[in-house]
């Protein structure tokens, strides 16, 4: 069953204008409701929970190493006090492996429709809390070959880091493209737009192979830069 969070941010998504340039993306002001948004700005873990990423996913452990998460399962998740725990599976139970997902899939079947041009495709998604802290930086790249779907929850407490959000790139070399993989240099791209890293906000983006987007160096003294990864996939699950 939807539950009315859901609702309101399946809302907010379905009449959002589209953005085409330089790859379909939106951007979404008050994701949430602003009680639940109060909620989960509550309901924070604490930053001592979070674990490098290179300790939750296999990448090297050099890095990311300013990049911490928290993964929604495990003995990491378990080990929040009830509280957090009831609140965040609660979201989780909603967000991820349900309606949430197929509604996203039906809104840009277009986009689908013609990355796959008819084949048969098994998808499934996942979430991940994230802490970025000062020097973290991501080059410009198109996302792993098996995204489908990226959608970015700004979660900052107020609208100071608003300098901080997600950048779009365009390749120097107009004829540039990429599957996926590699992150590249900035110094190879020139700069679109910075979204606005606003509290309760809302990136989306369809994986293409100019799907160029990054983050900017943070120079921001003792920053923690908070946000909610929902992504879709095609292809087979990874356990967490």
């Amino acid at each position: 069953m939807s539950s009315s969070v859901e609702l309101h941010l399946t809302y907010k998504i379905a009449n959002a204008p589209l953005n085409g340039f330089p790859f379909p993306h939106l951007y979404i002001r008050d994701a949430f409701p602003a009680d639940y948004y109060a909620r989960m700005q509550a309901m924070m873990p604490d930053p001592a929970s979070m674990v490098t990423i290179s300790q939750a996913r296999p990448i090297a452990p050099e890095a990311y190493k300013e990049r911490f998460v928290l993964t929604f399962g495990g003995e990491q998740f378990a080990a929040l006090d009830d509280e957090r725990r009831a609140f965040w599976s609660e979201l989780h139970g909603w967000l991820v492996g349900g309606a949430f997902r197929q509604r996203m899939l039906e809104y840009f079947g277009g986009f689908l429709v013609q990355r796959f041009k008819g084949q048969r495709i098994a998808f499934f998604d996942e979430a991940l809390l994230v802490q970025d802290t000062t020097k973290y930086s991501l080059g410009p790249h198109s996302d792993a070959p098996r995204k489908v779907l990226t959608f970015l929850f700004y979660l900052p407490k107020d609208e100071s880091q608003s300098h901080l959000g997600t950048s779009l790139y365009v390749p120097k070399d107009p004829s540039f493209r990429c599957p996926g993989g590699p992150h590249y240099p900035h110094a190879q791209f020139d700069r679109v737009w910075t979204m606005p890293f606003l509290p309760n906000s809302l990136l989306i983006f369809v994986k293409t192979d100019a799907s160029f987007h990054g983050v900017e160096p943070i120079h921001d003294p003792d920053t923690r830069r908070w946000l909610l990864l929902y992504d879709i996939f095609h292809g087979v699950a990874t356990p967490q």
